[in-house]
């Protein structure tokens, strides 16, 4: 066979032996990617062009001193804020929920086990192994799949912090 094809199998048989709970996990997976790469993007494309204008907006002002332009520049601020941390919570709650569909998985896989024991009694090894790995791969695929996405919603978020303080730096009242 070919590489691609033994690898499709792989997986094919690693999301059955996981149960149904492992698609749940694969989309939650996907999801938190989606959002993570988006946020790569807009930090390296989107962001440096709104920092500019906000700091053409600020420096076209002749009154950067009063109550009113302190106001001013606090929205400014503000704006590249929320620009910067948009998502970010959204991906921190999608990696907390991978880890409990993990032990979702896990109850559901034990609930498995138990019914072929409470049908056969504990002397049918087989049938308790599907239930088993039906517990534990989708504890292990949540367990990972958040993990996966910890350093970088770590690293954005410390992004967007240093960013917003740029913008504040920029922000200079004269």
């Amino acid at each position: 066979m070919n590489p691609i094809g033994d690898a499709f199998v792989a997986i094919r048989s690693f999301f059955e032996a996981g149960g149904h709970v492992l698609w749940a996990i694969l989309f939650v997976t996907t999801l938190m990617w989606t959002f993570i790469v988006e946020r790569l993007w807009f930090f390296r494309a989107e962001l440096p062009g709104r920092i500019e204008a906000v700091a053409r907006e600020w420096d076209a002002r002749t009154d950067t001193t009063s109550w009113y332009a302190r106001r001013v520049r606090d929205e400014l601020i503000s704006q590249v804020s929320i620009d910067a941390r948009r998502y970010l919570l959204f991906v921190k709650t999608l990696m907390a929920v991978l880890p409990l569909l993990g032990l979702l998985g896990t109850v559901t896989g034990m609930i498995q086990v138990f019914g072929v024991m409470a049908l056969t009694g504990t002397g049918n090894a087989r049938l308790m192994a599907g239930g088993v790995s039906a517990a534990t791969i989708p504890t292990m695929a949540g367990l990972v799949a958040a993990l996966s996405g910890l350093y970088l919603a770590t690293y954005l978020e410390q992004r967007a912090n240093s960013e917003v303080e740029r913008t504040e730096d920029l922000l200079v009242r004269h």
